[in-house]
């Protein structure tokens, strides 16, 4: 047909000099999927991947061969990935689901080039966002709308090959997948697979934060920045606290009313006391760490909520918990993780709205072969933004 012919154009594609690659797409008529039909190289090129061959090393950029396409899954041509601090957490070894050798990234949006034959929502050339946590779809967990606890869940980059390359696979699609906004850019559309998403079950679902209440947000990272958008755009008012100055002066410019060092303990729970009239309604540890969730603890007011994000590895999974604080103030602790693909609408129609602005938050577009650098720089605690790879050639 010639619709058909126009989606044969539109996917096959040539790329790279002196050779050329094509993506080879046959369709079986109507009613039916598209099938794989795998990546045709030539004059040596091949699909490249940014590599973890040795825990805190530098990752090997290498040749890989194509993915495979499950039955119920697509494969993508990545777009885009950010190098958010998780991926620094698996580079170090911490994360007990990575196994070596592999393909870590995880925050990622790309553009559907071959469809399993079990698929119904999605075609070839469609452009979506992967969150981070796929779950099954039948389990009394996802069918009650809570994918992010599936029993049974994938978690590219983790569990499952990620998209610190050229191309991935991605199971379980149509209980997944979100459709990429055609206003939105890559880059931008990258931070819906995690940190943008994950900060907003934290405020909203998970802390159900009101107008008016005050956050303190203990890290200003890539999720902590994205809380504070969040909640300066759903009329709260934050606190950034964190040790680098050049984070907390982002904090400031994206809607922060106060930010205070986290070097000085004693003096930032004397600040927000004396700021807020007694602690914060609510506050976020979004780095992990045992001093920062200790902090957070004292921040709050009685009756507050604390939400725990930052993803906590070796020592910190099980630090000192001040009980008598928890029972004396009467506070409520929850913990969060990514956020089901059916709440990505009301977060998307606050970016559209122009009430939240994740495109300040990208600090640089970098190649595949920057990754390690980016990854070196979170275990300085350097930058004050986010990393987004959109650049795959290289």
């Amino acid at each position: 047909s010639s619709s058909n012919r126009k989606r044969r154009r539109h996917n096959t594609r040539a790329r790279g000099k002196p050779g050329v690659r094509c993506t080879f797409i046959c369709f079986l008529g109507r009613g039916h999927s598209p099938v794989w039909h795998g990546i045709v190289q030539k004059e040596g090129l091949e699909l490249k991947a940014a590599v973890i061959r040795e825990f805190g090393a530098a990752l090997s950029l290498e040749n890989v061969a194509d993915p495979d396409c499950p039955a119920s899954g697509v494969v993508l041509q990545v777009l885009a990935c950010g190098v958010c601090r998780s991926d620094h957490h698996a580079w170090q070894g911490v994360d007990p689901d990575v196994v070596l050798p592999h393909i870590p990234g995880h925050e990622f949006c790309g553009e559907v080039v071959a469809v399993g034959a079990n698929v119904t929502q999605w075609r070839v050339g469609d452009r979506v966002i992967a969150p981070f946590i796929l779950g099954c779809g039948t389990c009394y967990d996802c069918t009650s709308g809570e994918a992010t606890i599936c029993a049974t869940q994938h978690v590219p980059g983790f569990t499952h090959p990620g998209a610190f390359a050229e191309f991935i696979s991605v199971d379980r699609a149509d209980a997944n997948l979100v459709r990429l906004p055609d206003w939105m850019p890559p880059a931008v559309g990258a931070a819906m697979g995690c940190r943008l998403t994950t900060a907003f079950r934290a405020v909203v679902d998970r802390a159900a934060m009101k107008p008016g209440e005050w956050v303190a947000v203990w890290g200003c990272g890539g999720v902590g920045l994205s809380a504070i958008q969040i909640i300066r755009a759903l009329g709260g008012r934050a606190i950034g606290l964190d040790l680098n100055p050049n984070k907390l002066a982002k904090a400031q410019a994206l809607g922060a009313e106060q930010v205070l060092n986290a070097g000085d303990v004693v003096g930032a729970l004397e600040a927000i006391n004396a700021l807020t009239q007694g602690g914060a309604h609510v506050a976020l540890d979004a780095l992990g760490h045992p001093i920062t969730f200790d902090a957070a603890m004292l921040s709050l007011r009685k009756m507050g909520r604390l939400v725990q994000i930052g993803m906590p590895h070796g020592e910190g999974v099980c630090p000192p918990v001040r009980l008598d604080r928890l029972y004396s103030h009467q506070l409520a602790v929850f913990g969060t993780r990514g956020l089901p693909s059916h709440r990505f609408a009301d977060l998307l129609m606050l970016i559209e709205a122009g009430k939240l602005k994740p495109q300040n938050m990208v600090e640089q577009e970098i190649a595949l072969s920057g990754v390690t650098q980016s990854l070196e720089a979170l275990s300085q605690h350097a930058g004050s933004g986010v990393q987004v790879v959109t650049n795959f050639a290289d």
